[in-house]
């Protein structure tokens, strides 16, 4: 299937250059011009298409070939521009440094950098320079990045945190010599800042009508700064995709008995990529949301749980004080109903957070740590649980910086050469750190509504 889309990546020669606030700026930008905006970005990050998300009206979502497959990369993005409404185009924003992927064993240098997704999805970049500390040595710089890779098409460059108009001009004269248009250039604007925490940003869901404000202004900003017509051009000249569109009930097999799976939300549980829910919801789960903050129970007819990532550690109190709702998912894993929980979800079944009580589901302690885990993992599942069979293999990222002390005999959830075994298995409950995309293992999202459907049978009424 030949689909014409226009597209553009924003990427960066490193980390901090600025591109997550350009690239929310651009698709507020073009939003308030009435275009609607399919909103993308690279890598696993959760934080970074909800400030898309919130520019556009529409789902950002996310593009990692480590996650999903390089096959499903094109098929995923046609999957955003057209669902829930056709998308007059979209933006992609990258990861880290343009060419730094990967670093694992099993793949090749630069695989799931944005550099490799834009080759794949054949899409001109525009490349986001933080031009504070340069001045003629910006147009080496470009012309580096733009002969590095023959694959990778650079169309043009926006610079960011220009000190003046002299700055500017003495920046434009130079990549004038390099061959790459210049298509806007940003001052520095402190008051933008958009503040952060021990994982990054701080998520556009828990900063309410402040990120609304501050998303308004980044596109005020963009629309200002960077000449957009010439932006659309390039997105334009991307050629027609030859790839279907992802969809998610050919993925899986419907079950007809119509479990409720409920989802976790709110403030406290941001962390979550839109195909999981969409697959749950193809393999035939009523899927409802329930936020652990603000209800006092899970939603009427519960047969499943499904507890994302996103940052209990910062709403422990509240979380705790919340104990008719800590009771109720003590009770459904008492029954053996079907619970998936990652990162923040095996912190709210543990014992206890930083020496406050959670659910009690495990008999772990958990606590935040000065130490970053990060990093891409591929695991097997060493036992049978509610999301696989022992064997299955799954390709998915940590990152925290709290710790769980499982007592000795638990049953792990997965197993990795960094680690060796992690997380947890007991009963209907499936609990690790380990982050995964279900798009890129939808038998997880079958498998378990299934179970969740054979639970619900074996319940009385």
């Amino acid at each position: 299937m030949v689909t014409p889309l226009p597209r553009v990546v924003l990427a960066a020669p490193g980390s901090n250059a600025g591109k997550t606030s350009v690239a929310t700026g651009l698709i507020a930008a073009l939003t308030a011009r009435g275009l609607a905006v399919s909103p993308h970005k690279v890598g696993p990050d959760y934080i970074d298409p909800g400030y898309h998300g919130l520019a556009a009206g529409r789902p950002g979502r996310n593009l990692d070939p480590w996650l999903v497959g390089e096959e499903r990369i094109a098929p995923l993005l046609l999957r955003g521009a057209t669902y829930p409404t056709q998308a007059d185009v979209a933006v992609i924003e990258g990861v880290m440094g343009l060419f730094d992927g990967a670093t694992h064993p099993s793949v090749e240098a630069g695989f799931a950098s944005t550099a490799h997704v834009a080759a794949v999805l054949r899409a001109p970049v525009v490349l986001v320079v933080d031009a504070s500390a340069q001045a003629r040595s910006v147009a080496a710089l470009v012309h580096g990045f733009a002969t590095f890779d023959p694959a990778v098409r650079l169309g043009g460059v926006v610079l960011n945190r220009v000190g003046s108009d002299r700055h500017e001009a003495i920046l434009r004269e130079a990549l004038g010599a390099a061959g790459v248009p210049v298509l806007g250039a940003i001052r520095r604007l402190e008051q933008l800042h958009t503040p952060a925490r021990h994982l990054g940003l701080i998520p556009a869901a828990e900063r309410s009508a402040e990120a609304v404000i501050t998303v308004r202004r980044l596109g005020e900003v963009v629309a200002a700064g960077v000449d957009l017509a010439a932006v659309l051009a390039l997105a334009r000249s991307a050629p027609p995709l030859d790839a279907p569109v992802w969809d998610p009930s050919a993925e899986v097999t419907a079950s007809a008995a119509r479990p409720r799976i409920a989802l976790a939300g709110g403030a406290a549980f941001t962390f979550g990529y839109a195909e999981n829910a969409e697959l749950l919801s193809a393999a035939g789960a009523e899927v409802v949301t329930v936020d652990p903050l603000r209800d006092e129970a899970l939603p009427p007819g519960t047969d499943g749980l499904v507890l994302g990532g996103g940052f209990p550690e910062v709403y422990a109190a509240e979380l705790s004080a919340n104990k008719s709702l800590r009771n109720d998912v003590a009770a459904l894993a008492a029954r053996g109903a079907p619970i998936a929980a990652e990162c923040a979800g095996l912190l709210y079944l543990a014992r206890e957070l930083d020496g406050l009580p959670m659910c009690g589901v495990l008999d772990a302690t958990t606590a935040m740590t000065p130490r970053l885990t990060l990093g891409y993992r591929s695991a097997v599942a060493p036992a049978d649980s509610v999301l696989g069979a022992a064997g299955t293999r799954v390709r998915g990222h940590e990152f925290h910086r709290t710790r769980s002390d499982p007592p000795a005999g638990t049953t792990p959830a997965w197993q990795w050469s960094a680690t060796g075994p992690e997380g947890f298995v007991q009963g209907g409950v499936h609990a690790s750190y380990l982050h995964l995309n279900w798009a890129g293992s939808p038998g997880l999202a079958e498998r378990f509504v299934r179970v969740c459907a054979e639970s619900a049978r074996s319940v009385p009424a």
